[in-house]
């Protein structure tokens, strides 16, 4: 009978499986053991079949057998706005250290389609882009199945009860290893007074056998998790941390047994001791990375699970699950119920609670046209809400997905230990294998040659090398989303840290973005008032700036004219056509774009320099060639504005302000608030040169900003922040957004940021540090192994504890 070229099992012809591999005709048993050494050979894995010494038939690796159900993945992919590709979020299941996301990432980097994976070592959750021409769904989770790790459906709950599972199995096993660590202390203590004193042959090796015994379930079960993924990583050809652990317990393990039956000295108590000091560690790691995601898990648990549909023709509200709910839906809110999902208010009225999300304490009233955010609280009175946005759209969901995706990606500084990690295991174990052969060679005692190499392998910690940056981003993007400041990537950190140049933009950053209409001056006699507001409001009702929506706001009751070639001019205003006429509104310079004579405009500039002077705003409207009226803008500025202004000055900042506005009034709010350098009627791409030029002299900007015309320079700046209430557009080109709309979260941000980078440098100088002294003086013979335990894991809580600093 022929016999499988994978798993060595004799078969039935007729069950023949052939498949060309390599060039090479191969059989198997079936198309499972087919598929297995396809893969392997694939991966360049293909001296597994040379190297191995299997004893029995029929061996497989058990998870490569496993099917997985791809419908629970299905709903969760999600398009790519560019490119054509889809994109999924992956919960895997066996992430222990760094090393673990390393090797997922590696694997997923090298399927053929992937275009981007990105492990979140925080949150366990894998962010996967891939062509669907060149590869499918199913074949890049099998991949991860293929390496030893299980992927789920991604969700909030998900990730939450697998960390809650993961804590209390630590605690579990170290509580079992402890516990029997204390009771062999007891019997070890007995037998190192016996090995200098004298004891009886008969209860020596009673004591040794009672030891063995306590030995073996605090290894073998409470170890388990660090066997198991030393085997997952030597299946796969990768060294990991848990080797490590394994190979010096286990090591320490076995060669005490030897010594037991040799009737020489045994170090049970080394082996148990290595697994109960490495799980203590694991287990405070663990609170610590459940104590930093606890806003994410608080943000998760705003959403209601089901809401109240109201039902076409009947009017009924039918309790519904929030999942089936689409846009266009009407649902009803009652007083004390979450707004589940975004939306806008078709009737009724109430106050609604948005401190979890803004931060503002007071409540905000909301009436028929208001926007209502998923997550708050609705106080009052009854709302029927018109649903906007999904539940996978709303702010809520966006502020948890920015808030994971800043945790998942890396500051540049990260990449040096990235690179040492990878190579970190193997030279270790090389180091530990030469350093006892070198004691062999020397004529030093087995067990000296031995416990010393076991020292070098448990004393090595690349996991505080591996967590040294990203336990530090998780709790620096965490403490800011808590006080309203949402991040989009873990590199802001070091590059605000840097920062020593903040630029404000003026309308609605340093002032409040609600402006209301002052007056209207009407320059065309055959004109009235009502007239030059109805043209205005009608062509600005289509606009996203604060400016043209305090013209739209000034008198709901005059009539909206249609409007058609509309067009935003960032920097300058609007045009469009109304009624055959096509209209400009806009500064100056578009006035004199549009034909308007600069002899017109000094004529007006008597009226319209009163108001300018006080800081106010004004815009021109104008039809063929001709000035029709002007309309005066009153924008407050923001209250706190002053103050963030002077503590920025405190730390050493310089400060600029940039506008598009004209000088006399971008002077007159700069003095308002202390700032000496203001750059009036600056274009978009002005603003953008203007930061350019500061970089050029070697200096790193902040820009804050809010509108369409501010999103060259958010993308230009070193850092960008826009307001929470700006644009869409604004909020897409920035690095982080003020959720809560307080400039007292600049100086906020800009200390926070140095003190997390300055606490992410000593997380990596203490684990470099530590490893180059304490590897000699494992090599030296100068520490024991139990010694060496207890400093790995003091090394690895070092990085955690100092990690945890940011959060006060």
């Amino acid at each position: 009978m022929p016999k499988c070229d994978h798993c060595l099992l004799e078969f039935p012809e007729k069950d023949t499986v052939r498949a060309e591999i390599k060039g090479s005709s191969r059989i198997f048993c079936c198309n499972g053991c087919a598929g297995i050494y396809r893969f392997i050979n694939e991966e360049g894995l293909d001296r597994f079949y040379n190297e191995r010494k299997w004893e029995d038939t029929g061996q497989v690796f058990p998870l490569l057998n496993n099917e997985i159900d791809i419908k629970p993945f299905e709903d969760m992919v999600r398009d790519v706005e560019k490119d054509g590709l889809k994109e999924i979020d992956v919960f895997i299941d066996g992430i222990r250290c760094a090393s673990c996301v390393w090797l997922n990432e590696k694997i997923l980097g090298r399927t053929e389609g992937v275009e981007y994976a990105r492990l979140n070592y925080a949150t366990h959750k894998a962010r996967i882009h891939w062509d669907p021409l060149k590869t499918t769904l199913e074949e890049i989770l099998k991949r991860i199945l293929y390496i030893g790790y299980k992927p789920k459906p991604y969700s909030e709950s998900e990730q939450f009860i697998a960390r809650k599972a993961e804590t209390q199995d630590l605690l579990i096993r170290f509580g079992t290893a402890a516990f029997l660590a204390s009771q062999l202390m007891i019997f070890s203590a007995a037998l190192y007074a016996g090995y200098f004193q004298g004891i009886d042959r008969n209860i020596q090796k009673l004591l040794e056998v009672i030891a063995m015994l306590l030995t073996i379930p605090a290894v073998f079960y409470s170890g388990a998790p660090f066997f198991a993924g030393a085997l997952r990583g030597l299946k796969n050809f990768s060294f990991n941390m848990d080797f490590l652990i394994a190979t010096g317990a286990g090591s320490a393990f076995f060669y005490s047994v030897y010594q037991m039956f040799a009737g020489r000295e045994v170090y049970f108590d080394t082996a148990v001791m290595i697994i109960t000091l490495i799980l203590l560690g694991r287990y405070i790691e663990a609170l610590a990375k459940g104590k930093a995601s606890q806003t994410i898990e608080r943000l998760s648990e705003l959403t209601p699970k089901e809401a109240r549909l109201i039902k076409d023709g009947s009017g009924d509200a039918v309790l519904t699950a929030v999942a089936s709910i689409k846009k266009g839906d009407l649902i009803l809110i009652k007083p004390g119920e979450r707004i589940p999902l975004d939306g806008v208010v078709k009737t009724g009225e109430s106050e609604v609670d948005e401190a979890v999300l803004t931060g503002e304490s007071k409540p905000v009233g909301k009436t028929m046209g208001a926007v209502v955010i998923g997550g708050t609280m609705n106080l009052l009175g009854s709302l029927t809400v018109e649903v906007s946005k999904t539940s996978n759209e709303t702010v809520l969901a966006g502020i948890i997905r920015a808030v994971e995706d800043a945790q998942a990606k890396k500051p540049r500084i990260q990449n040096l230990a990235d690179v040492v990690v990878g190579y970190f295991v193997p030279v270790i174990i090389i180091i530990s294998l030469a350093t006892a052969f070198y004691y062999f060679s020397t004529g030093r005692p087995a067990h000296f040659a031995i416990m010393t190499g076991i020292s070098v392998i448990v004393i090595a910690c690349p996991c505080s090398l591996g967590l040294a940056t990203p336990l530090a981003v998780m709790v620096f993007t965490l403490r800011a989303s808590a006080k309203g400041i949402l991040i989009k990537g873990g590199e802001v950190i070091e590059n605000l840290a840097w920062v020593n140049h903040v630029v404000f933009d003026k309308t609605g950053t340093i002032t409040q973005g609600k402006p209301q209409l002052k007056d209207v001056l009407v320059f065309d006699g055959a004109m009235q008032r009502e007239d030059c507001v109805s043209l205005a409001s009608s062509l600005e009702a289509l606009s996203e700036h604060s400016i043209g929506r305090a013209v739209c706001d000034a008198d709901n009751s005059l009539k909206r004219l249609e409007v058609s070639a509309f067009k935003a001019l960032p920097g300058e205003g609007v045009e469009g056509v109304i009624e055959g006429r096509k209209i400009y509104i806009g500064n100056r310079r578009l006035m004199i774009q549009s034909g308007v004579s600069e002899h017109e405009l000094e004529i007006c500039n008597e009226r319209v320099s009163f108001f300018e002077a006080q800081g106010d705003t004004v815009i021109f409207m104008s039809w063929e060639q001709k000035l029709r009226s002007a309309f005066v803008v009153s924008d407050m500025v923001r209250p706190e504005a002053t103050s963030a202004i002077d503590e920025l000055k405190r730390m050493g900042l310089e400060i600029s302000m940039v506008s598009g506005d004209n000088a006399k009034t971008t002077s007159a709010i700069a003095e308002i608030v202390g700032i000496k350098n203001a750059l009036p009627e600056v274009y978009p791409v002005g603003k953008q040169d203007f930061l350019e030029a500061i970089h050029l002299n070697g200096k790193k900007t902040a820009m804050i900003g809010d509108g369409i015309n501010d999103a060259p320079a958010l993308t230009a700046a070193s850092v960008g922040v826009s307001m929470g209430r700006g644009t869409d557009i604004a909020m897409e080109s920035a690095d982080a957004v003020l959720v809560r709309n307080d400039l007292n979260l600049i100086p906020y941000f800009i200390n926070l940021s140095r003190s997390a980078y300055s606490i992410i440098k000593q997380n990596l100088f203490w684990a470099f540090f530590y490893n180059i002294v304490a590897i000699p003086l494992a090599v030296a013979g100068v520490l024991h192994p139990i010694v060496a335990a207890g400093a790995m894991a003091a090394s690895s809580l070092f990085v955690v504890f100092n990690s945890l600093r940011i959060r006060k």
